[in-house]
Order: C-alpha cells, then structure tokens, then sequence
C-alpha cells in the first residue's frame, strides 16, 4: 500500500502542537506511567473533570493495557464489527493560564503568612516548587499522550477487526481534531499508538474542523444566552457564596493558620487543582490534598457539577441542542455504514476517532438524555444531591470516550449498536442494553428532525 500523506493544513496543526508541547511541558513531568502507586489520594475520585481515566477505571493502575471483553456480552457470540464511531476527549493537561493565576496567588499567600504548624503545611512553605507557568496554558501533558495512546491499544483489542492494521493502511479509519493544541496532540499520540503497535510506517492524516469538535464557538445563541448572559450559572454562583462553600473554606484557613477573609472561593479552588495536578501529572498525594477532608471534596465536586451542569448540561435547553451538528454526524456515520452493510458492498469508514474537549461531549451525553437526574441540580440541594446520576467525576475524566460500535448478529440484515462511556457498557434512555439500530433511530428520530444546528443556534430577531 502506498504512502498516506498529511495535507498542508495538518502539517500546519501538527508542527504547532508539538512545538508548543516541548516548549513549556517537558520539564515538568516526573513519571506518567499509569503505574500502582503507593498513595492514591482519597479525594481523587471527586476531581470532576480534572481527574485521572484510571479512577474511572481503577483495574488499569494495574495494567493499562487491560481490557474487559465482557463489557460486549449483551451481543450475541455471532455478532460480527461493522464501524465504530468514537468521540474522545483529550488527554491529561496542564493547568490554563487563568488557572495559574489562581494557584500563584494562594502559593504566595501561603508561603508568606500561613502560620499553620503540621508538617504539610511546612511541606508547601519550604519545600514544594511552584513549577505550574501561564506558558502552559492547558497544554498537553505527556501523561495526556499516554492515556490516548494506551486508549488506542485497547481499542484495538477491544475491535480487533475495526481497530487493525490492514483498517489504518487502507485508508478506513479516519481521525477529526479540535484545533486546540491538546486535541491535536492526542490525536497524534492515539495515532502513534497504533503505528508502534503494529509497526506500520505509514502517516495517516487528520482533519481540523473546529465547526464539528467546538460546535460552541460556533453557536451564536449559546454564546450569547449562556456563555455571555450574565445570570446564566447563577446557581453555581449560589452555591460558591453559600454556606457549604464558607464551611470549606473556613476549614482550609483553620488548618493553614490564616485568617477566614483571606480564603475565598477562588483559593478553595486553586488548593483543589493543586491537589489534582500534581496527581495527574505527576502521580503525587501531595501535601496540597491534606486541606480537604472527604466532604469538603464533595462540595468542590458540587460546585463544578454545577458549573457543567447549567453551562453544558440540562441546566439551559441551547446548551445540549449546539450539539445538534455532532449529533446529526454521528448518526449520518452510523447510517452510512448501515447502507453499505445492507447492500452487501463494503464498508468505506471502518472506524471514525473524533478528538475534543469535555465541552464537546457533556452536551451531546445532554441531547442523548443521559445522566439526567429526576430534580434539577441547584444550589439549594447539594444534600439531597449525593447520589445523583450527573457527575462529572465519573462521566469526564481526561480521555473521556463515548464509543458507538455498529454490528451485523445475522437477523435478518438487522443491525444493533452497542455503545460504551470510558469503556463501559452505556444503555440509551429506554432501551435495551444492545438495541437494533433501526428501533434506536426510531428513538432518536425527533432530535434528528428537528435539531437542525443552523435554526436551533440562530439568535431570535430583536425587538424593536
């Protein structure tokens, strides 16, 4: 088979990712080997969308490469691979400049007046290196090119017939990317996962397409009636004034030893993200996690879920309908395939890798009617919320997968989808585990008559 070669504009992507990963990201990392480490912080299955893939899927600490091949039993033994279509978020990162900012601000505060006397405190006056610079800005980390090349291999063995080399020769798997640096560098490290795997020398190109994997920019009205609406996450703002906050808050200043005024919700979240990072990046309980107990992370938890949940989830209707785009090309993916397949003919995309962000995926997860609590998330309800179906912890963690895998089980020439979330078996709203296709088009055949992306996000014409 001959050479695959990159197109200009994915030279252009690719070249400007990597420089600006070696540029700020290099020294930072210790070890990102998703190894058994000695402590795992009790906190960390509350880090939201900040936390490690290997919470979600805690047999991978011990081997990453581990696959759960019964997480397909609902499909009959006869059931044969026909596509797969897979939307990804990207890999572990580094902090975002605004970020920085933040955790700069209660380091300086800290080392300068914290008169706290245990021995963690002393930890971060003396010894921790503020090594977190704006320059990161949210950059890929090399523990985010591993956890998408690892994906790629399990993948593979997950879909052996789908995820192969004679697939990636021959043109068949096809690669989508934000053109945020962090996608395109997954996207690169999942591609590269397979090309090691299976020694093949070929480059297989990608495709940057910001209207597909950042459909929110793209969507006048939700910029304007919730990215820009003042009142929109309020609240979110509720509950970071409110008294569970205050208490969190209070806590942290009584064991720093600095007085309640000088930590405000912006320093709770900046301890917060110290506690994250330096166990996503560098597989670090560090002594930033010892200012939050188990309910403490519980209400930092809250607070982001409600964050997500108004500006990306149910909280507004526009916000799942941006999605309407990615909704309509996954199903166009699938319907494809189901053509081809009925035909008899063969099958022209074999597997579709889609590269994003969780702000791609929390409002498609939305449109499915998945995770959908029966009482909205408020800031009057954090109690009353501890078991809810909407948390980001478990749905979003970095590398965060919906997989969509189509199949032929010899009924008939009718087809049935299984989908997974991270790797585990998802059953759509009403249905059986592994439905037919076509009853599952039929459940979903409103949206897909209805959510139009160009009407849907089109602003109403003003008053006069």
């Amino acid at each position: 088979m001959g050479r695959i070669y990159f197109r200009p504009t994915c030279i252009l992507y690719t070249l400007y990712a990597f420089l600006g990963a070696i540029i700020c990201c290099r020294p930072m990392l210790k070890d990102a080997r998703a190894t058994v480490t000695s402590s795992i912080p009790t906190i960390a299955r509350y880090f939201t969308t900040k936390g490690r893939y290997e919470e979600v899927n805690p047999h991978l600490i011990g081997d990453i490469y581990a696959v759960n091949t019964s997480v397909l039993q609902a499909l009959s033994p006869g059931c044969r691979e026909m596509h797969l279509s897979t939307i990804i978020r990207h890999g572990t990162r580094y902090p975002t400049s605004k970020s920085v900012e933040k955790m700069q601000r209660l380091y300086n505060l800290i080392v300068h007046n914290a008169s706290g006397n245990a021995i963690w405190v002393r930890e971060i006056k003396e010894k921790f290196v503020m090594r977190y610079t704006e320059e990161m800005d949210g950059r890929l980390a090399d523990k985010g090119v591993l956890d998408h090349k690892h994906l790629a291999v399990r993948l593979s063995k997950l879909f052996p017939s789908l995820v192969s080399r004679e697939k990636l020769r021959g043109g068949k798997i096809s690669f989508v990317t934000s053109s945020k640096h962090r996608c395109v560098n997954s996207t690169l490290a999942f591609k590269r996962g397979l090309t090691d795997l299976w020694s093949v020398e070929e480059e297989v190109e990608h495709t940057v397409n910001d209207t597909l994997m950042r459909f929110f920019d793209e969507c006048p009205r939700f910029v304007k009636e919730v990215e820009e609406k003042p009142g929109s996450m309020a609240e979110r703002d509720k509950f970071e004034l409110g008294p569970e906050m205050q208490r969190v808050g209070e806590k942290m200043a009584d064991r720093l030893g600095l007085p309640y005024n000088l930590i405000n919700a912006d320093m709770a979240q900046a301890a917060f993200h110290f506690c994250a990072y330096e166990f996503a990046l560098n597989t670090v309980n560090s002594p930033w996690c010892r200012l939050f107990d188990e309910v403490d992370a519980q209400v930092m938890e809250y607070l982001n879920d409600l964050k997500q949940y108004w500006k990306r989830g149910y909280g507004h209707l526009i916000n799942s309908q941006s999605s309407c785009i990615l909704f309509h090309d996954l199903f166009s993916r699938l319907d494809k395939a189901a053509e081809e397949s009925k035909s008899g003919g063969p099958i022209s995309e074999a597997v579709s890798i889609q590269v994003g962000h969780a702000e791609t995926l929390l409002p498609l997860l939305t449109l499915l009617g998945l995770f959908k609590d029966e009482v909205r998330l408020t800031a009057a309800n954090f109690a009353a919320q501890g078991g809810r179906s909407f948390r980001t912890s478990r749905t979003l963690p970095y590398a965060a997968n919906l997989v969509v895998a189509l199949y032929d089980c010899d009924e008939g020439g009718e087809l049935r989808v299984q989908a997974l979330l991270n790797e585990e078996p998802l059953t759509f709203p009403g249905m059986e585990a592994a439905p037919l296709y076509r009853v599952l088009r039929q459940h979903y055949l409103p949206l897909l008559k209805s959510c139009v992306f160009e009407e849907v996000c089109r602003l109403p014409p003003q008053r006069k």
